[in-house]
């Protein structure tokens, strides 16, 4: 649990500097460094799941994007 905090504590510190250094406003690093996150989380579950497409013998149209509940 320790390398996960660590590492989530890297990936915000990261975000927020680098919208810092991009923009100079502390209040843009710190909306990066919220939002970035839960944009590659999304990003993330949809790589999940065309991976599972292609692990299950390949894709079919935009079905892949369907979420199935």
């Amino acid at each position: 649990m320790a390398k996960t905090l660590g590492f989530a504590a890297v990936h915000f510190g990261t975000a927020f500097a680098v919208g810092y250094a991009l923009t100079g406003s502390v209040a843009v690093g710190g909306a990066i460094a919220l939002v970035e996150p839960a944009c590659n989380a999304a990003a993330y579950f949809f790589h999940e799941k065309i991976w599972q497409k292609i692990e299950q013998g390949g894709l079919d149209g935009l079905e892949i994007f369907h979420v199935h509940q």
